[in-house]
């Protein structure tokens, strides 16, 4: 007799190959033919909201890792939140504007040798988001991101940008906008400003030199210090070429400084600093006076080369960490310079153009750039005298984010969003004490960045972005805005978008009869800049999160990167709290940068750059999405080869466990077949008690957005809970016993519980495997689709805490006889636990009484063909002491009896019947029904 063919061996076409490559975008034509997410908003109708409100992407190039990243996490929180019960509607965006996009028109424009009207450039510009915009909604959804795709917001629709411009006008009408002289960020390269989140700060290196500046008048309280010998200040600076724009020189109030008799001369510089000075300079000398910081205010010396005086004066940013504790100060190259320069009325000079290149303002390097005149500015200071040392000096610097140049601070003609006018720093100091912040350390962050910095520098020299729009009077030079003419302009932007006010002349825009409120004058100009691409992005809120119905502000979560504390969180936040007084997010959250398995940073130049589209094309999509929730992503998030094969070592352990529960449910109707909780096996009933601390536990960790535990639970519970212990027990209930018994039943019953909430919950995570996992099921499903189920609740009276308790002991008891088991193989006793006769020896009477009461739950546990306890009367030859129960002994020998040729143990009965000679006594009942 065939006895292979009485077993119940599992039978699925739930395939073990996942061939995800090729199932993933068969899944995804699959959800866009129902109309998944329709299908989702119309389900969520009514309930409780939680809207994460998306960042926008840049549109330009194909999206990296860092996009994989934060769009999987996005996804991840918000299908978890929908599974939760609540409405999580998503609305991906796009950043459309900016510099990225206009150098690469440029480029190919260039290439062609063509010019075209400004107009033109922005029509090319606007195409080009377009078409990049398309190939990453693309990208994005292959990663299985379900969200509204078809009406993405773009920060270049013309709705958008008429948002944009109302909500500057709203800044601008209050007061809170200005124009001024002042010193900013500025490329000469991409000959722009740049905002702070601009600039990224790398390794430079740049001249370091001392320089003399001659005494020509001592200070009012100071007047022995120009008596006889020339006296000198010397300063120190590694940014030679801001020397023209010198206007003073800066000492502290409360330092000393010592005038040291040097070859003839008197050098001034900070008192301990001094000797150290001298021995690194290479000269000698004594100090003959010391003279506090506050006396030397006033003091006026000449400028090393030009004929110009430059005043002292008092600082208490200067310092003794570097230098000579003296500072010059060029009020037009630095914020510090020009706080100063404003405190003394002192000009915010820069003979310095858009190119970085000196003016004629400065003959002697007229039409160089700064940083090739640096050598010359050297040179010319040794040949007059003034140079006491030059040398090299590393130090971080600020670079251009785009065009990864060093930048330059150079005073020009910007507009600023006042942080004090109106009180914006300190409404948004306390509106970010009313945030969650996540984690906490993004609090401490973003306050330190907002109380620090400088006035918000809004304008940008370009031609694709939003126009400011603001009027200049010819007559009087005075700006003009005001409601009528904001309204009329936001209303013509709504209808058509921005293009006109770079093309039509101002009489065509201003309602006629306009005149200049300050001289009566009729002739207008139009402001040619437009505004920093921050602020398109960071007034998202009005244009898609407060006019939607189904959204509403403040929204539930921000989620970016790290970097964004000084990017769109940041920009966000003095939006909303210059216009609406708080913060457009109860919550932010943020993520870490991808690098990789060393923690470097991915970069061309290494060579360990991973595209997910290859990953993607290799692996699927299934492989990165767990990744992101692998790791804690608050943290870098490391990817390498050899994480990628571990990730698929995790994910099939995962299909796996799917599969054979499937697998095993072939001949299950859950209508039909369903066992009453109370009439499961002991066994099951555990693993239902399993199941619903995982339930709860993974539920809460959604809720706390910890997916990294979400991962190493579901992956404990399939590893160990599931295939170490109970799946590998149960084999036996599920192919030995009737197809129908009750014991079967009652197995399959607690594998389709266990199954069916295995799914949901890795639903947000495992969002294709779960849908195919979903499809297998047996029975009937009202949900489509698994992303229309909610997570599930724990059985009623699970976890059973009493059973936990029980079986807690009973698995530490099965650990010590595996490890008997164990020893037995290595030394040829047996080769598997199913002709393994167990004892059980126990010194303790309450041990022994409680190992008696459950020998039959130990030997289901343990799988062995016989398992016997004694008492501490019995001698047990070779018998292993138990680590972890005190007074445990454990013997394994091999049973008597023959192997039974269907269920694989070895026992007497088996040959009782001479019908069937190779099975046992309970294989034969089943065969006889």
């Amino acid at each position: 007799m065939d006895y292979k063919a009485t077993l119940n061996l599992p039978r699925t076409n739930f395939p073990m190959k996942a061939s995800l490559p090729r199932r993933e975008p068969e899944t995804l034509r699959r959800w866009e033919a129902m109309d998944l997410y329709g299908q989702i908003r119309q389900q969520s109708r009514g309930r409780p909201r939680f809207v994460l409100h998306d960042g926008p992407p840049y549109a330009n190039g194909h999206i990296h890792l860092g996009h994989a990243l934060n769009k999987i996490l996005k996804d991840i929180i918000v299908k978890s939140r929908q599974m939760m019960g609540l409405d999580s509607p998503y609305i991906p965006g796009w950043d459309c504007h900016g510099l990225p996009i206009e150098h690469q028109v440029d480029k190919e424009l260039k290439a062609k040798g063509l010019l075209l009207p400004q107009v033109e450039v922005r029509a090319r510009c606007r195409a080009y988001a377009e078409k990049f915009v398309d190939i990453q909604r693309e990208e994005f959804k292959r990663l299985g991101v379900l969200g509204d795709w078809q009406q993405p917001y773009l920060t270049m629709k013309p709705a958008y940008v008429a948002t944009i411009i109302s909500e500057f006008g709203k800044f601008f009408l209050n007061g809170a906008i200005y124009r001024s002289k002042k010193p900013i960020h500025w490329c000469a390269t991409c000959r722009t400003a740049l905002a702070e989140a601009e600039v990224e700060y790398e390794d430079h290196h740049t001249p370091s030199i001392y320089v003399k500046f001659p005494l020509v008048s001592p200070p009012p309280d100071l007047p022995e210090l120009g008596a006889g010998t020339p006296v000198f200040l010397v300063i120190w600076t590694t940014t030679p070429w801001t020397l023209p724009a010198n206007q003073a020189i800066a000492a502290h109030p409360d330092l000393e400084y010592a005038v040291m008799e040097v070859n003839g001369q008197r050098l001034v510089v900070a008192a301990e600093l001094a000797e150290g000075l001298l021995f690194h300079w290479g000269l000698k000398g004594k100090e003959v006076l010391r003279v506090p910081g506050r006396s030397l205010e006033g003091a006026l010396c000449r400028h090393p080369w030009l004929e110009r005086q430059s005043q002292v004066i008092l600082a208490d940013y200067v310092t003794v960490t570097a230098g000579t504790g003296l500072v010059h100060i060029a009020p037009g190259h630095g914020q510090e310079d020009y706080d100063s320069g404003r405190r003394y009325n002192l000009a915010p000079y820069s003979p310095v153009d858009d190119d970085g290149r000196f003016t004629a303002e400065v003959p002697q390097f007229q039409g160089l750039g700064v940083w090739e005149a640096n050598p010359n500015i050297i040179e010319h200071l040794r040949q007059r005298g003034a140079l006491l040392l030059a040398e090299e000096a590393a130090h971080s610097y600020p670079h251009c984010w785009r065009c990864k140049q060093p930048i330059i601070f150079r005073a020009t003609e910007q507009w600023f969003i006042s942080m004090e006018k109106n009180g914006l720093r300190e409404k948004a100091l306390q509106a970010i004490d009313r945030v969650t912040w996540i984690p906490r350390w993004g609090r401490e962050r973003i306050y330190q960045m907002v109380e620090q910095r400088p006035d918000w520098c809004i304008s940008r020299q370009r031609a694709w972005g939003v126009p400011i729009v603001a009027f200049h009077c010819q007559g009087c030079g005075e700006v003009f805005l005001n409601q009528e003419i904001l309204d009329a302009i936001i209303a013509r932007v709504r209808q058509e978008g921005a293009d006109f006010w770079f093309a039509a002349p101002p009489e065509e825009i201003l309602p006629s009869g306009t005149r200049c409120p300050g001289c009566g004058g009729e002739a207008f100009s139009k402001e040619t800049d437009i505004l920093d691409v921050w602020f398109d992005s960071g007034v998202s809120f009005a244009a898609v999160v407060e006019p939607n119905p189904e959204l509403g502000l403040p929204a539930d979560l921000y989620l970016e990167g790290s970097d964004q504390h000084r990017g769109w969180f940041h920009s966000s936040l003095l939006t909303a709290v210059g216009t609406r007084g708080e913060a457009p997010y109860r919550g932010v959250l943020t993520h870490g940068f991808v690098v990789d398995g060393e923690g470097r940073k991915m970069s061309k130049s290494l060579g360990n750059v991973i595209a997910p589209q290859e990953i993607m094309a290799e692996l699927g999509a299934e492989i990165l999405r767990l990744w992101v929730t692998a790791e804690d992503y608050r943290d870098d998030v490391r990817l390498s080869d050899n994480i990628l094969k571990q990730l698929g070592d995790a994910y099939r352990r995962f299909r796996n466990t799917a599969r054979f529960m499937l697998g095993n449910l072939y001949d299950f109707d859950p209508e039909k077949d369903l066992v009453p909780l109370p009439d499961r096996e002991e066994l099951d009933r555990l693993a239902l008690s399993w199941l619903a601390q995982l339930i709860q536990r993974v539920k809460r960790a959604y809720q706390d957005y910890e997916f990294h535990l979400v991962f190493h639970r579901l992956h404990q519970f399939c590893a160990v809970e599931m295939s170490a212990i109970y799946l590998d027990i149960l084999k036996d209930r599920l192919y030995i016993s009737r197809g129908s018994s009750p014991a079967r039943r009652s197995a399959q019953s607690t594998l389709y519980e266990l199954l069916f909430d295995l799914t949901r919950l890795m639903a947000p995570i495992l969002s294709f495997t779960a849908e195919e996992v979903w499809e297998h099921l047996p029975g009937a499903h009202p949900e489509e689709s698994v992303h229309l189920a909610g997570f599930p609740e724990p059985a009623s009276g699970f976890p059973d805490q009493d059973l936990l308790a029980k079986y807690e002991f009973l698995l530490k008891v099965r650990d010590e006889v595996n490890r008997g088991l164990e020893e037995a193989r290595k030394s040829k006793v047996l080769s598997t636990s199913q002709e393994a006769r167990v004892v059980l020896g126990a010194e303790d009477p309450q041990l022994y009484t409680r190992l008696s009461q459950n020998a039959a739950d130990l030997k289901t546990l343990t799988q062995v063909a016989e398992l016997t306890v004694a008492n501490q009367q019995v001698s047990l030859d070779r018998a292993l002491a138990a680590q972890e129960i005190s007074g445990l002994l454990v013997q394994v020998n091999k049973a008597a009896g023959e192997k039974c040729v269907r269920c694989w143990f070895t026992l007497d009965s088996v040959g009782e019947d001479s019908r069937h000679p190779h099975i046992c006594h309970r294989c034969l009942q089943v065969l006889e029904g």
